[in-house]
């Protein structure tokens, strides 16, 4: 494993400590034919060796337990998925089928992201990644969909609130899919900010603009469809001008992505256009606003189906991650779909617009 002196050389910054957790068992969980399938691993796994992790410790995710599954699914939907592994797999869906692998599977994946937030929280990273599979935040608290079956990003969250006394937990997903399942367990939360880049109209079909949560968390759910073809210059606006806005303002105890990257131009499950550049460019605006407000940073995998791309864009923004101190701040023009959202989160977050017309001047 590279050490943090030769990554300094190697990429010219300064590091800092940063966790990555992985587990075999992501590879048992393998659907035949599967767009969500073990070569996905495979292949990022590959580039972050031929990279040294970036210097990260890996790690081996912990499954997690039935409490912490318990805090966002019910029963009835964890036992269900446990018995269909027993029995050896199927279908549940059109898209989401299990094999007898995928329970440990899917409590590993779950797990991971409960380990990276009890590293981040205890001071043991100041950044880091769950990088397993299946992905998670389609699963919603009754139902598997979407090639997910536990929501490991929420599961992670609630975990943080609950363990460790968190008030504010902020999730960033910017996966090209809606996160129908995070968006559900939070939607009248007031301790869980949920905010969503996704493609529109694309599956699931839901993740409107219109969409801004429910009683108690009225204002704490975000949703920011793009058309699609959306590339680089809309999806980098809408994380600094509107997430990276949030961060400033609500000052998060916490800050979790939903790191799918299937916005990638060369997806094929989706048409936005955003580059291994654009990936970077976001996850740089994150780490200048988490630090800026003193809130560790977590990457938890979700989709992502271009062996390839999958790989580059992870590469892409891993120095961004593990460097000692953020890339400094771009001009960044402020897209029109992230002035139309600034318009919309008016009532609910008039200090951003206000800080984002600032930092413009």
């Amino acid at each position: 494993m590279r050490s943090a002196g030769s990554l300094t050389a190697a990429y010219g910054i300064g590091v800092t400590a940063a966790a990555w957790y992985r587990h075999d068992a992501s590879f048992a969980h393998d659907v035949p034919g599967h767009p969500e399938r073990p070569e996905r691993l495979r292949a990022l796994e590959a580039q972050m060796a031929r990279d040294d992790w970036f210097g990260c410790t890996v790690r081996d995710a912990p499954a997690v337990t039935r409490e912490q599954l318990l805090a966002v699914h019910t029963a009835a939907h964890v036992d269900a998925i446990e018995a269909l592994c027993a029995r050896g797999g199927g279908f549940i869906d059109g898209d989401t089928a299990a094999v007898a692998g995928t329970w440990e599977a899917a409590r590993r994946a779950a797990g991971g992201a409960v380990a990276l937030v009890d590293a981040l929280l205890g001071g043991e990273a100041r950044t880091g990644v769950s990088a397993l599979r299946p992905p998670g935040h389609h699963a919603e608290p009754d139902r598997a969909m979407g090639f997910c079956f536990f929501d490991s990003i929420a599961i992670a969250a609630r975990h943080a609130t609950a363990a460790h006394g968190l008030e504010r937990v902020l999730i960033l997903d910017w996966d090209v899919h809606h996160g129908n399942g995070t968006n559900a367990a939070f939607h009248a939360a007031d301790d869980v900010l949920f905010v969503s880049i996704h493609e529109w109209p694309l599956y699931p079909g839901t993740g409107p603009a219109s969409d801004a949560g429910s009683g108690a968390g009225e204002g704490f759910t975000v949703n920011l469809p793009v058309p699609g073809g959306s590339g680089d210059a809309a999806w980098r606006s809408l994380v600094e001008h509107v997430g990276a806005a949030l961060v400033r303002e609500w000052e998060p105890q916490l800050v979790l992505v939903s790191a799918g990257f299937d916005a990638h131009r060369d997806d094929p499950l989706a048409t936005c256009t955003v580059s291994e550049a654009g990936f970077a460019g976001m996850a740089a605006s994150l780490r200048r606003a988490a630090d800026a407000v003193g809130a560790p940073l977590g990457l938890v995998l979700e989709g992502g189906y271009d062996i390839g791309a999958l790989a580059r864009s992870m590469a892409a923004v891993m120095p961004v991650l593990v460097a000692g101190e953020p890339p400094a701040p771009e001009r960044l023009e402020t897209d029109p779909l992230a002035q139309q959202a600034l318009e919309r989160l008016a009532p609910y977050w008039p200090g951003i617009a206000v800080a984002s017309s600032a930092r413009r001047a």
